[in-house]
Parts: structure tokens; C-alpha cells; sequence
């Protein structure tokens, strides 16, 4: 299960306003470099077309799905706390749970079509 965490308002590469709907898996222990483990979750963005107040009744909604890692062109992104830019070679997107095998197909096509929506 997913979870809607909170909201984002996005302009997509038309220039269009949207809002983006939060996402968050549940709790996962990672090693980190070093050795050290923490506790972190996937999230990612989600496009809607849902209006700011209709958002706001959705955060606590679980959707039935997973957060998946998937390869991409590489990109840089900069660290919301640390201000540190980093290349990163990989994006999160939700996977809903209706259908396996066509989940699989989707997942393949953006794979291959190098997809890198982490402005979305």
C-alpha cells in the first residue's frame, strides 16, 4: 500500500499549472555507505487533476500499489537540506496493484523510453 502524503503544485513542460499528488511507500531499513542503517520510505509525484482543497481531503488516502525504483538517463538533482548536487541515475514511480503483468509492460516502456519525470 501507498500512501498520499501531501501535495505539490507543478507547471508542466507546456507551461500549464497542475497539481501533483504526493506519494509514500511504507518504512524501509537501508544501509547507508558508510555501514550505518535508517529508516526511510520511497515517495514520489503523481500528476492530478484535482484543485488544492480537493487534495487536502485526500492526504491519509492508501492507494493498493508499490513505489518502484527505475533506471534513467542520468540527472542532477540538489539535496532540499544539504544544498548538495548529486547525479543520479535512477527515479521512483507508483505501480499500481490492478495488474501485474500489465504493470511489468509500463514499467519496461519507461525503462526503455528513458522517461526522467522528477520535475513532475
Amino acid at each position: 500500500m501507498v500512501q498520499i502524503v501531501g501535495f505539490k503544485e507543478k507547471v508542466s513542460h507546456e507551461g500549464r499549472p497542475f497539481i501533483a499528488l504526493v506519494l509514500q511507500g511504507g518504512v524501509e531499513i537501508i544501509r547507508s555507505q558508510n555501514g550505518t542503517l535508517y529508516a526511510t520510505a520511497r515517495k514520489c509525484n503523481i500528476a492530478s487533476t484535482f484543485d488544492e482543497e480537493t487534495c487536502k481531503t485526500l492526504i491519509g488516502q492508501e492507494l493498493k500499489g508499490t513505489i518502484e525504483k527505475i533506471e534513467c538517463p542520468s540527472y542532477e538533482y540538489q539535496h532540499p537540506n544539504t544544498g548538495e548536487i548529486i547525479v543520479l541515475y535512477h527515479r521512483y514511480t507508483f505501480i499500481p496493484e490492478e495488474n501485474e503483468e500489465e504493470n511489468n509492460e509500463v514499467l519496461t516502456k519507461i525503462q526503455l523510453a528513458g522517461l526522467n519525470v522528477e520535475n513532475m
